[in-house]
This record gives C-alpha cells, structure tokens and sequence, in this order.
C-alpha cells in the first residue's frame, strides 16, 4: 500500500504514525513547511472530551477514541523517541458563571457515568478548597473532569514524526503541490494516479489531504471544492514565577472559552480568541480581544495580574463552510483520495481519531464519508 499525505500538522503526523504500523505500507508525507507550523503550532492542546456536551453519534465517538487512545499513545511516542511530550494528566476544570444552566451539568455526569466516564460538579466551597486561586463571587461552582487533559501540540507532532520516521515514514518538507491530474478508472469514479509538486510528480494508491486551510486548492484542482475557512486564534504566555493555588494541582481551568493552561515553571497559556475574517480572507489579529482574554484570566484567577507577558502568538484554524467540522471521508468523484481536514479547534483532540478512521478506510476500502458536528 503506497500513500501519500499532503499535510504535516498535527492530523497529518497522526496518520502517518498509525498507518506506519501497517505491514506493506509505504508512506511519504509531504509539508511545503515544517511540521506544527499552521494551525497546529497555534493549539492550546486543550482536549475537551468528557466536559464537551457532545453524547451520541459520531462525534462522541471520536472524542472517546482520542481521549482514550491519548492514554497509551503518548507512552508510546515517549518509547520510541527518547522524548518527553509534556502531559498534563491533572484534568480540566470548568467554571460555572452566574447565568450557568447547572441542570444540563447534572444531566451530564449522569451521561459520562452511564458511559463510564466521570465527571463531578463543585459547590464553591469545595473548588475554593482545591483551586484557592478561583477568587471571583460571580462564579457559582464548576464542573471538574479528571480524565480530560491537554498536552503540547508541537512537542506532540514532532513525537509523531519521528515515530513514524523510525517505522520507515519519508517526509518531505519544503515542497508544494501544484496540481493533482486525475485519469478516469474502470469504475465510475475516477483514480488519482499522481501528483504535480516542485520535486516532480508522485504516485500512490491512496492520496490523503490533512492539510488544513491548503486543502480547498488542492480539492479544487481535482474539480471538488471543499470550501475551508480560516479563523484566526490568538494565545500568550504569562510568567507568574510560582504556580497558582496548590503546586500539587494545576489542572487546566476554563470558564467563558476562555482557558488558563499550565504549562511548568510558573507559567501558563492564556487563550484563545476567535476572531472571523472581514473580507478577502484577511484577519489581522486584534490586540484588544487578546487583552479581553487576558483580563478575564484575571477575573478567574486575580493572582495572574501580577504575571508578565512574554510571548503572543496566533494562527489559522480550518473551519469548513457550510458543513460540520471536521470533514473526513473520500474527496467525492475520487476512489483513492481522502479527505483529514477542516478540524476547526479540534484537530489536536481528533487526531488520533481521525487516523484511526483513515485506517479502517484505507483497509476496508469503505465508501462511507465522515461529515461530523464536533466544532466547539
């Protein structure tokens, strides 16, 4: 089996380090830049899978995968590359503002514990007793999820590269599809014989587009449009010198969207804003909706006023136009050409998901496209 993945984020790394666990195959990815570089480098790394209020169906499904398969995974990757992907194994801590509806809460645990999952609701007593560094009367308890977690989406990806390098994985950085001719088969769909790219042409059996934003002109040169939109995410990074509340328990807190993730040495990772494109495509990044995230950290946590800024960065998240994200499943018209794309803000949470998914795809030769409600 010879495949071809265009795309070297976190979707993309995460296919071809599953699919490098398969007798026979040949895999080569190609990136036109580094690996994490998009999306990916801008992820908070936040996996919201027991806490998110998706219970059925599809996108339930691919949350459990990942969250389960995250649990052996980074073990995995840590094995085989010597190196340590910072894991924060200490859960997710939702609060609970004013308006919060705490009866669609209560009906969760319920779920997650029908499902084998726990979840727990805090009075505010007992989330001051264990995060003292929650200090606003506006809110009224939290939800907290222990088997959630986050991690760090670059450290991430370049474990799974150089995994899959160690399982015989070619990467090919620095190189540009430039067109995608396709050839009727014998069968009413048509087989993508080739590639065009600035190293010349290339052939597989499969061809996968993981490539976010870059996926709508190559689906376009195959005449298929998946329309992919960007939305731009900004984040920074505080340095406070000291952890906030218990040392012994720095989980991820999130209230309002807005997240405060610990990140080891007194510092955190505030974010992230949402900000759509005006026209053209075009979002320059807004310095005042990154300002209103930091000052509702604050609000949260008012001990993080006193923390110095010393990085901000933001990035473009794939959001498909017009259909749920994320978009995985054949390219219509084409037999040998999948779609990983346009996961919107859950690529690092799907990802292990998904490449399981083009796996089974790849190996049952199934026709069934994936189009799933899991965006935020």
């Amino acid at each position: 089996m010879n495949v071809v993945i265009i795309g070297c984020g976190v979707v993309g790394a995460a296919i071809a380090y599953e699919l490098s666990q398969v007798k026979g195959s040949k895999i080569t990815v190609f990136d036109r830049q580094p690996p994490a570089q998009a999306a990916t480098g801008a992820a908070l790394g936040v996996l919201m899978g027991v806490i998110s209020h998706k219970i059925k169906g599809k996108a339930w499904q691919m949350r459990q995968t990942s969250i389960q398969r995250y649990e052996t995974l980074v073990p995995e990757l840590e094995a085989i590359t010597g190196h340590k992907i910072p894991f924060n194994r200490q859960g997710i801590l939702s609060l609970c503002l004013e308006e919060e509806n705490f009866p669609a809460w209560e009906k969760l645990v319920e779920i997650r514990h029908s499902q084998g999952w726990q979840l727990e609701i805090l009075d505010t007593v007992k989330l001051k007793n264990i995060c003292p560094q929650v200090n606003n009367p506006k809110i009224t308890g939290a939800v907290y999820s222990p088997q959630d977690r986050q991690l760090d989406p670059t450290a991430l990806t370049l474990a799974l590269v150089k995994a899959a390098q160690h399982n015989g994985v070619t990467f090919k950085f620095g190189v540009t599809v430039l067109d995608a001719p396709a050839s009727p088969s014998e069968s009413d769909s048509e087989f993508c014989e080739q590639l065009e790219t600035t190293e010349g042409k290339i052939s597989a059996d499969w061809f996968v587009i993981a490539s976010g934003l870059g996926s709508t002109p190559l689906t376009a040169n195959l005449n298929q449009i998946v329309d992919i939109r960007p939305v731009l995410g900004q984040a920074l990074q505080i340095h406070l010198g000291h952890p906030l509340g218990n040392p012994d328990f720095q989980p991820v807190i999130t209230g309002n969207d807005v997240h405060i993730v610990p990140v080891g040495g007194g510092d955190y990772w505030v974010g992230a804003t949402v900000e759509f494109p005006s026209n053209d495509d075009e979002i320059p990044p807004n310095q005042q909706l990154l300002e209103s995230i930091r000052e509702q950290a604050i609000a949260f946590c008012p001990e993080l006023a006193a923390a110095s800024i010393i990085r901000t960065w933001s990035g473009l998240r794939p959001r498909p136009e017009g259909r749920p994200a994320p978009v995985i499943g054949k390219l219509p018209g084409f037999n040998n050409v999948l779609l990983a794309t346009g996961h919107y803000r859950n690529g690092v949470l799907l990802a292990p998901a998904t490449a399981h998914a083009i796996r089974e795809m790849m190996i049952s030769q199934g026709t069934g496209d994936w189009g799933l409600g899991t965006g935020d």
